[in-house]
């Protein structure tokens, strides 16, 4: 019973995402700022992972040499990298429909739409 009951909702919700319209221009360009966010989010995360490794390795350090321990080699890490203040990316402006030329007359028919040749002719490859 319940998993008859969770695989109707999965169904519901799958047949649910099947029926959205496609997302305009501008759900397009949040989406995208979002996912320029997040990346950051995600670098900027990762240098502060790493000072915060660097510090600890730092700490431990010292800690051995002031008990007269040895400690390990370093081991060879790359450099931590800021990644900067979030910058956002600048915005394109869309040009409305009439200005993009999408309403332009078409050009002067040079030859007829149409002609006689035959499919064979057109296509000499055989179908596969």
């Amino acid at each position: 019973m319940k998993h008859t009951l969770t695989l109707l909702c999965t169904l519901a919700a799958a047949s649910a995402f099947a029926k959205l319209p496609p997302l305009g221009p501008e759900a397009q360009a949040k989406a995208a700022e979002t996912a320029a966010r997040t990346a950051w989010s995600a670098k900027t995360d990762g240098y502060l992972l790493c000072k915060s490794q660097d510090q600890v390795a730092a700490k431990y350090r010292a800690s051995a040499e002031a008990a007269g321990k040895p400690a390990p080699a370093a081991v060879a890490t790359p450099p931590c990298v800021d990644p900067g203040p979030y910058a956002a990316a600048p915005k394109v402006e869309t040009k409305p429909i009439e200005a993009s030329g999408a309403h332009s007359p078409a050009p002067t028919a040079a030859s007829p739409p149409s002609s006689n040749q035959t499919s064979a002719q057109t296509n000499p490859a055989p179908k596969k």
